[in-house]
């Protein structure tokens, strides 16, 4: 369960910079938007792969 915190929590901060404007370069931020959405993904993953497995 903490694997899924941490990607949680990096995925908010790439969503901060990606969709929040804190980047200067459009490029920045558009790489920032694909971490944000890798790292809910993954974050997503390892919830499930966590509740799964206390079956």
């Amino acid at each position: 369960m903490a694997y899924t915190l941490v990607f949680l929590s990096l995925s908010l901060i790439a969503g901060i910079f990606g969709f929040g404007g804190f980047v200067g370069t459009s490029a920045s931020a558009d790489i920032a938007q694909i971490l944000c959405f890798v790292f809910l993904s993954i974050a997503l993953l390892t919830l499930i792969v966590t509740l799964q497995s206390k079956r």
